[in-house]
């Protein structure tokens, strides 16, 4: 492992030197661009600068004109933004609400189109429900074929953590009835935490920003709003509406009431923001550590070349760190749904007389 962090240590450190003198021969940096166009949503995917050239992989962009019906081309058309291809573009303006978004110029005007398009995000949730799938499939292969052999490499690895998330987490937060939702929480768990870690990656097939995307942990926790309430007992449904406390909290104001209907869309928002705001945090913070070498090489090479030693060392011990931050977003994600989904399934209370 040292090896490899000093691997890392000298070429990051090289990488930044080499960025330090072409900043400073510019002049010029933004780092807000910096930062938001690495966590942002791309209709390219850039691998690698080689001096002034963009290796990037470009991906299909499908967009519905409201006048002219259904377009598909390869965004390598707009050449990173600045040309306009069948009267679309990508607008790099900061003053514009659709900054980095494709765009119709119709009688001078920036309409957006219906946009399906295959963006890095959207690319990237393809190739990890493809890594999840032959990772689980083939696993579920072995286990059919040879149920009672010692389970080896991946296997080995994955089954404590299959375990101990169906007996230590589904089974101890919603009771007796927890094999019916042990497949949703075992996938949404290893679905978070494999983009968790893709998301840390800074080479293909990763550095896509998708769990620190509101619009992904908004369907996961809509998931778990959906699943908690569809299967929600009677019971359950007894006490948001007529909760058992002083009749003088729920008439003539139904206060109590309205508290536990509100509570059942707080939990839900309160996961999705848990998840993205603690993704999207790690990520900006390597992010501005690393802006940090390019703000003071313009000020002098010398301490930027200073600088970029302390910030790649602070970057390594953010990313080992990130590795933490990864299993434990996935892990309190799924502790909460499984919590949530296990307060519904509230049983009748019995009375015995004596």
């Amino acid at each position: 492992m040292a090896w490899i962090i000093s691997l890392l240590f000298l070429v990051s450190s090289a990488s930044a030197m080499k960025e330090t003198e072409e900043m400073h021969e510019e002049e010029n940096i933004d780092v807000q661009d910096l930062v938001f166009g690495h966590i942002n949503d791309a209709y390219s995917w850039h691998i690698i600068t080689i001096g002034h050239t963009h290796v990037s992989i470009p991906l299909p962009v499908i967009v519905r004109s409201s006048e002219r019906g259904w377009f598909v081309f390869s965004s390598s058309r707009f050449h990173h933004g600045h040309e306009t291809y069948e009267g679309f573009k990508i607008i790099q303006s900061k003053d514009s609400d659709n900054k980095g978004k494709v765009v119709e110029m119709i009688n001078g005007e920036e309409v957006r189109p219906l946009d399906i398009s295959i963006t890095k995000n959207v690319l990237s949730l393809f190739i990890s429900c493809a890594l999840l799938l032959i990772v689980f499939l083939s696993i579920a292969k072995r286990y059919k074929k040879a149920p009672l052999q010692r389970p080896t490499g991946l296997q080995a690895i994955l089954e404590p953590v299959i375990l101990t998330l169906d007996e230590d987490v589904t089974k101890a937060c919603i009771g007796k009835n927890y094999k019916k939702f042990s497949p949703y929480i075992l996938t949404a768990f290893f679905f978070i935490f494999f983009n968790n870690i893709l998301g840390i990656i800074p080479i293909f097939p990763g550095g896509a920003n998708l769990t620190g995307n509101i619009a992904i942990t908004f369907v996961l926790a809509f998931l778990t709003f959906i699943i908690t309430n569809v299967f929600g007992t009677k019971e359950y449904w007894k006490e948001v509406f007529w909760p058992e406390v002083p009749t003088w909290l729920k008439v003539p104001v139904p206060l109590m009431p309205i508290i536990e209907i509100i509570g059942v869309f707080t939990k839900p928002i309160a996961l999705m923001i848990r998840l993205f705001a603690n993704m999207l945090a790690g990520h900006v913070m390597v992010l501005v550590l690393i802006g940090l070498i390019f703000i003071f090489s313009v000020m002098s090479p010398y301490i930027g070349a200073g600088v970029s030693v302390l910030s790649v060392l602070l970057v390594v011990f953010m990313t080992f760190l990130e590795l933490l931050v990864c299993f434990i977003q996935a892990y309190v994600f799924v502790t909460l749904s499984a919590l949530f989904i296990g307060l519904a399934q509230v049983e009748p209370h019995h009375h015995h007389s004596k």
